[in-house]
């Protein structure tokens, strides 16, 4: 067996550290930089920039081919072009559309919206696990439950609907379609 297998030199070492070093420390500073938001539970966008981010950098870390200004700039760019996703996001709505999966109504006033629940691949049970889960034990306490942009399910129960602005907008959606939400 090549010993070359297992030892290369101290060359590929203190660049992995060097790189792995600075890479780090930049994506640190840029994630820090760019606010919370970056790091806030994932929409898809979020998690195709993190993914993307986080395959960058596991690459150059190791690629001993690779300098450390490119993995800079490589790490910069990606930052920079969810950064300006994000900002191009809040801003306009056809952005906003095209980016964003709205949240989606899955149970109304005692109905689950199935076209919604088949639409995601989700089940009559999920939503009953999302209302155990938020310490409801039945659905006659729960007035609606949302999937929200994240994946995750949030639950709105009797008592907490309030004057339902947060919620209106998409049961009106729901109800133009067949006359009752989903």
């Amino acid at each position: 067996m090549d010993v070359s297998y297992f030892w290369t030199g101290w060359s590929p070492i203190w660049h992995t550290l060097l790189v792995g070093t600075v890479g780090y420390l930049t994506l640190v500073v840029l994630l820090k930089g760019t606010g919370p938001r970056t790091m806030a539970k994932m929409t898809p966008l979020d998690f195709v920039i993190a993914v993307t981010l986080g395959s960058a950098f596991g690459r150059v870390v190791t690629a001993s081919d690779v300098g450390l200004a490119q993995v800079v700039v490589a790490l910069v760019l990606l930052v920079a072009v969810q950064w300006a996703l994000a900002a191009i996001r809040s801003r306009w709505p056809r952005a906003r559309r095209a980016l964003d999966s709205p949240p989606v109504l899955l149970y109304y006033a005692g109905d689950f919206q199935s076209k919604s629940l088949h639409k995601h691949r989700l089940t009559e049970a999920d939503v009953h696990g999302a209302v155990r889960q938020s310490g409801n034990g039945s659905l006659a306490a729960v007035q609606a439950v949302i999937l929200h942009q994240d994946g995750s399910l949030g639950v709105i129960a009797e008592g907490s609907m309030g004057d339902g602005s947060s919620l209106l907008p998409f049961v009106e959606r729901n109800q133009g379609d067949s006359g009752s939400p989903g």
